[in-house]
This record gives structure tokens, sequence and C-alpha cells, in this order.
């Protein structure tokens, strides 16, 4: 487990990784910033990850960021836990007809 690896949440959208490294660098060295990005339309998730070099510097970036505002958006701060193991996705989805008029060899009322 990562200790000074922080979650950032509730970012505005516009939010560039360097934003957040000139932001959070107030609370000590950051080592990365990786603004989460839509897979499929490339704009921000409105998430990010920011890795500072100490976890006593992710600690104190918690105690000065979380619930303070940032570009206009009051920011959730806290140390990234693990990501949970997840089975696959199934793809697919959709399906299903369904639904509208089919006569009267249905066996419909009339």
């Amino acid at each position: 487990m990562n200790d000074s690896r922080l979650f950032v949440g509730n970012l505005p959208y516009q939010t560039m990784d360097n934003d957040l490294q000139e932001y959070f660098s107030a609370a000590g060295v950051v080592s990365s910033v990786n603004v989460m990005l839509d897979k499929f339309t490339g704009k921000s998730r409105g998430f990010a990850f920011v890795e500072m070099s100490t976890a006593d510097e992710a600690n104190k970036a918690v105690e000065m960021f979380h619930n303070k505002e940032f570009q206009g958006r009051q920011l959730t701060v806290n140390v990234a836990r693990p990501r949970e193991d997840r089975p696959p996705r199934s793809g697919g989805g959709g399906g299903g007809g369904g639904g509208g008029y089919r006569g009267e060899r249905s066996g419909g009322r009339r």
C-alpha cells in the first residue's frame, strides 16, 4: 500500500495535471499527478491521483486541501485505497426487444 498516493475528487472538468502539481506543491514535493480521463471522450472524469514524495507530505496535503475550494469546487482529498479486485466486465449489454404492437396473431385480447 502506498501511503503517499492521494485520491483527489470533485475536480472541475477543465483541471489539468499541471494545475494540481502547482496547487499540491504547497504541501511538499509532488512526485506525480494523474488526472483520470474518459477513454472514449478523452475528457476529465473529475478525479485524479496525486503522489507526494512522503507519507507525511501526503497527510499534510489531506489536512490542507480536503474540503477546500479549488477552481470553484470543494475538493475531496484522502489517501488513496488500493484498487479492489473486480470481476471482469462482461461485454454487450443492451439487448431486449420487447414492447410495441404485435397485431392480432399474438393472442392478444380484442
